[in-house]
């Protein structure tokens, strides 16, 4: 159950409250002293606090005042014998819960508690969730080229100037997009994230702008559109190169006008957006081509951010793997898992094609199949995208001539047993080696059929 503190001069009051939410197993804990209270609550956390309005040290206006400010902030109801419209609508402004008069009524003191009981749990399970999704979302890395992309966010961030984040698929043009929302002055409004590769395009109008009841068949109801939903907030357009012509020009409508129209409607809305869009496309050659609208691409293009691909930024992958190790076993609750150095090297020396989204999802398959807290080479070698390694890059792989040559080997067994459909006797004929003495090099590098 919540915790609950008291702040009231009188202590029967404060006596016979604490009796009554006790009895409904709450913690409780009172204080008469105000400024005693204040002290206590700037170093506890409560999910609520009843506190009376008129006391001798401070009065209930001046402590809602005073805590607004602390770390932990409890909801707040106030209770008072001078039960006035004037105290309720001051306590309010000043953010105070709910407002109840004395004598207290047991069963609206209970309802009350239980319901600021039940916000403070909701609003602790979004900050949870905030700090989770900013972990998860977060551009990791310290790489000369990253730290320049994220100098230009921080410095951009604070603006409401339109971006245009270029990059290859799943360098995490995503990421970018949500760092500059997170850094600017309309973080706490809405990020509404609009994938245009995602939507047909004769549906994509009705996505952005919304539609009235009736405006085409199955429009059954009135729908607002994204750039309503994302009004004071911020509109990421991904994927805006494959946007079609004529829902380029209501964008470029609704940018230079600061209006919207919904499909089938006839009346303009003020909408107020900081637009933020990517592509994995050369726009200036889709305005060559007749793809897509020179001047809209101006008025994207204030501020252009170029996301590296992983392969030019390869000393944050060893950064980039722990991270990811690190979300993948507390999200499935695994022991948490150690790479060793030379399962680092294996994965700096691989191309990385699909970029971070593909590290991501090879770390997570190395987790899920390699049952060990302490992960080597010889453990994931196999389960790399067809290991695509230079020669130069199994060079870097280790120092260790015995190592060096255990990842090679393991390599050069998978192939064959891949090149024979897993087949032993013929792998062994073709390796010239025995059965047998296969099976013991497949369990010594703990290569198994997938």
């Amino acid at each position: 159950m919540s915790k609950v503190l008291i702040i009231d001069d009188e202590i029967e009051i404060c006596e016979s409250i604490k009796m009554i939410l006790e009895y409904e197993d709450y913690e409780v804990e009172f204080f008469t002293d105000a400024k005693k209270g204040v002290e206590h609550l700037r170093e506890n956390n409560y999910s609520v606090l009843l506190l009376d309005i008129q006391m001798p040290q401070m009065t209930g206006f001046e402590v809602l005042n005073t805590i607004s400010h602390f770390q932990f902030k409890p909801n707040v109801i106030m209770i008072s014998a001078h039960g006035s419209l004037e105290n309720a609508i001051k306590a309010t402004k000043l953010g105070a819960f709910d407002f109840i008069e004395k004598p207290i009524d047991r069963d609206k003191l209970l309802i009350s508690v239980r319901n600021a009981g039940e916000r403070a749990k909701l609003l602790s399970e979004n900050q949870k969730l905030r700090k989770e999704l900013d972990v998860e979302y977060s551009m990791v890395g310290n790489s000369a080229a990253l730290v320049l992309v994220q100098n230009t966010i921080s410095r951009v961030a604070p603006s409401d100037a339109r971006v245009l984040i270029t990059g290859e698929n799943g360098t995490g043009k995503e990421l970018a997009a949500r760092e500059i929302h997170n850094k600017s002055n309309r973080n706490d409004k809405p990020f509404v994230e609009v994938n245009c590769a995602a939507i047909p395009n004769e549906l994509i109008e009705s996505e952005l702008f919304g539609h009235e009841k009736g405006s085409f068949t199955g429009a059954n109801q009135q729908r607002i559109g994204k750039f309503e939903a994302a009004n004071k907030g911020t509109i990421f357009l991904d994927e805006i190169g494959d946007m079609s012509l004529q829902a380029q020009a209501k964008v470029l409508r609704a940018i230079e006008d600061g209006k919207i129209e919904r499909v089938g409607g006839n009346k303009k809305i003020d909408v107020d957006v900081r637009i933020i869009s990517a592509t994995n496309k050369n726009l200036e050659k889709e305005i060559e081509e007749g793809n897509f609208r020179e001047d809209l691409y101006h008025r994207l293009n204030v501020i252009p951010i170029i996301i590296p691909p992983l392969r030019e930024r390869k000393e944050d992958i060893v950064e980039l793997t722990n991270h990811f190790s690190k979300i993948i076993c507390e999200k499935n609750k695994f022991q948490e898992v150690k790479f060793e150095k030379n399962a680092l090297e294996l994965l700096k020396a691989n191309n990385w094609s699909g970029n971070i989204r593909e590290l991501k999802n090879i770390v997570e398959r190395i987790i899920i199949m390699v049952p060990k807290d302490k992960i080597s080479a010889n453990d994931i070698v196999h389960l790399l995208p067809n290991s695509k390694t230079k020669n130069d890059d199994l060079l870097n792989i280790s120092n260790s001539f015995q190592e060096f040559k255990e990842v090679t080997e393991r390599a050069f067994i998978l192939k064959q047993l891949e090149l024979n459909d897993w087949n032993i006797s013929k792998t062994a004929e073709i390796l010239d080696i025995q059965r047998s003495h296969l099976y013991n090099k497949m369990k010594k590098y703990n290569i198994e059929k997938v």
